[in-house]
């Protein structure tokens, strides 16, 4: 079952769900809750003449943390903010950190603003899921898959948060590999 807005509200009253900063009152949809961008960014390199440009996660020792830290580099949007070029993949974060206490019965997903879509700004590619348990800023991938560059800008609204009550109480809280995220990872 989905929350609606009145039901996200009861779960921040009820200690369920933190959001911090809590979210104003305009922030709220009928379904979900705008989240905004924080300042980090991760940027790909160009692949470097004599690189290995395949990634292969399937190879034995394979690890995410590894690569990115081979092929990307953390940088702040400044003032100004970012240009995100056509075709372009950013690492990002929501400005909001989100605890879902393990036995509120909660999950979510992360999907992005239809107004930013209709640009070509995709938000989370393919894994929405924040699972029951989870605590921290929500890790987002964004791509430019419009024409025309797009200017990204610390605290703009970039995704909503849908919250959805599980059937029951989960074993155990989320502790796979991006629990408690705080950088790129």
């Amino acid at each position: 079952m989905i929350l609606t807005d009145r039901d996200i509200l009861d779960a921040l009253k009820d200690g369920a769900l933190s959001i911090d900063p809590v979210p104003p009152a305009d922030f709220y949809a009928p379904n979900g809750v705008d989240l905004r961008l924080d300042s980090r960014l991760t940027l790909y390199r160009p692949v470097a003449e004599g690189d290995d440009p395949v990634i292969d996660p399937a190879r034995p020792g394979y690890s995410f943390r590894e690569a990115i830290t081979s092929m990307a580099d953390d940088i702040e949007i400044g003032g100004e903010g970012f240009v995100l070029d056509p075709g372009r993949l950013v690492l990002a974060w929501t400005l909001e950190r989100v605890d879902m206490h393990p036995g509120a019965r909660l999950a979510a997903r992360v999907e992005g603003k239809s107004s930013l879509a209709r640009i070509g700004l995709i938000v989370h590619l393919t894994a929405p899921t924040i699972h029951a348990g989870s605590t921290g800023r929500i890790q987002l991938e964004i791509i430019n898959l419009g024409p025309r560059p797009i200017r990204l800008r610390t605290g703009m609204k970039v995704c909503q948060l849908i919250l959805e009550q599980t059937l029951g109480v989960p074993q155990r809280g989320y502790g796979g590999q991006f629990a408690g995220q705080r950088a790129a990872e």
